[in-house]
């Protein structure tokens, strides 16, 4: 009976591997495309998450030109410089940020219905 192996419980994190995934999911940023409904028929197209090298002026006035549309970039507290455009042009955004080389495929995410 002396000879019993003890195992002392030693304390483990469960998250240590989510945090370590966290320091290089960093260098991956996302540029979000929502829709937002107003009313009735009527609805925004919101983009975030573009870099702050870029001027979101010159990309804002290229996407107007572009869909035929009007917009406008808002300063947001949390989520920084935001860009407006009228009506539902999600596929439209993503497909003119990657043709123009601001944004790659994969760092694009959709949301809404």
């Amino acid at each position: 009976m002396s000879d019993l192996d003890v195992q002392i419980p030693t304390t483990f994190d469960p998250f240590a591997d989510a945090n370590a995934e966290d320091s290089g999911a960093g260098a991956k940023e996302y540029v979000h495309i929502r829709i937002q409904q107003r009313n009735g028929r009527k609805s925004l197209t919101t983009v975030q998450g573009l870099k702050k090298e870029f001027s979101y002026n010159k990309i804002l006035k290229d996407l107007k030109k572009e869909f035929c549309c009007n917009g406008t970039v808002v300063q947001d507290p949390e989520l920084g410089q935001v860009i407006q455009l009228q009506g539902d042009q999600r596929k439209n955004v993503s497909t003119f940020l990657v043709q123009a080389g601001v944004v790659k495929k994969e760092n694009i995410k959709i949301h809404g219905f």
